[in-house]
């Protein structure tokens, strides 16, 4: 161990031409060069930044082309612009390609001739469905469940990735598509997306769609055919709650749309359970978990 010596002893030793002086500076010259040597570090970090920015947004605008693309040999222009428009307002968490393939599951139905309703459960601000409303036939009927507010919470059979994402929610730090105010923190969302089906030529009343406000299980008491049902309830028990009372409505030939299959423990366990017990679904990978009902 050193012994300790007081500062005024210390700085007696540092006069000129000491061993203790040319240590000290030796030490400080040592530091000036790793100063300098750290700053060109991160002046170089900070170029390969905006290099790699301009890489990415180039990335971008080449991804925006590819989608207009698919979008084009696709599917129908009105359907298409839809389809960009509700992106283009932040009104859904799907990309384009999905958004692309749901419109065109609903096309194939209606080329189909495939009976039943349309269903949506969980809409959150509404992009989805009302790009189903473009590409349904008017006089098809469709309903959108929802709270229209906070998500619920979820329950001991989800796992921990469900947990965590609610706390994030429960706590208030939750953002929406594009950085804007996260749906379940909207004053009406009710009105919101009301207005938004207007805005994109499908307002509820006139284009036969239902905007349903509750809890699933409070709301969900359907007994018609169903042709497609786009379920979006994110955790166990709200997944499992739509497929209980949707998938034995499902018309033979017809499917249901998991969202968050691939996304959210709760949503894979219910269905996992679900089908182990329910047979007649055929399983398809479309970018989402697509559930066809054999017959």
């Amino acid at each position: 161990m050193c012994p300790m010596v007081s500062l005024t002893e210390f700085t007696r030793t540092l006069v000129p031409g000491s061993t203790r002086l040319k240590e000290a500076e030796a030490e400080v010259a040592r530091l000036r060069q790793r100063v300098k040597a750290e700053r060109q570090q991160s002046n170089d970090l900070k170029r390969e930044l905006k290099r790699a920015k301009r890489g990415v947004q180039k990335l971008r605008a080449q991804v925006a082309a590819l989608e207009d693309e698919v979008l084009d040999t696709r599917l129908p222009e009105d359907v298409a612009a839809t389809v960009r428009g509700v992106r283009a307002e932040h009104l859904t968490y799907l990309p384009i390609t999905h958004l692309s393939t749901l419109a065109s599951t609903v096309l194939d139905i209606e080329a189909d001739g495939i009976p039943g309703a349309l269903v949506e459960a969980g809409t959150a601000r509404g992009g989805s469905a009302i790009v189903m409303a473009a590409a349904k036939a008017p006089t098809r009927p469709m309903y959108v469940y929802d709270v229209f507010a906070q998500i619920p919470p979820p329950s001991d059979r989800d796992g921990a990735d469900v947990h965590e994402r609610y706390e994030t929610i429960a706590a208030g730090k939750a953002r929406g598509v594009g950085g804007e105010l996260y749906y379940g923190y909207r004053d009406d969302l009710y009105r919101e997306v009301s207005e938004s089906f207007a805005r994109h030529g499908v307002a509820p009343e006139t284009s036969n769609v239902q905007l349903v406000k509750g809890l699933f299980q409070d709301t969900i008491d359907l007994d018609e055919p169903i042709a497609l049902a786009h379920l979006d309830g994110d955790w166990y028990e709200s997944t499992m709650t739509c497929l209980e009372r949707i998938a034995p409505l499902i018309s033979p030939g017809g499917r249901i749309v998991l969202d968050d299959y691939y996304a959210w423990s709760g949503c894979r366990g219910a269905v996992d359970d679900y089908l182990a017990e329910h047979p007649g679904f055929r399983r398809e990978a479309r970018g989402r978990l697509h559930l066809v009902r054999e017959g």
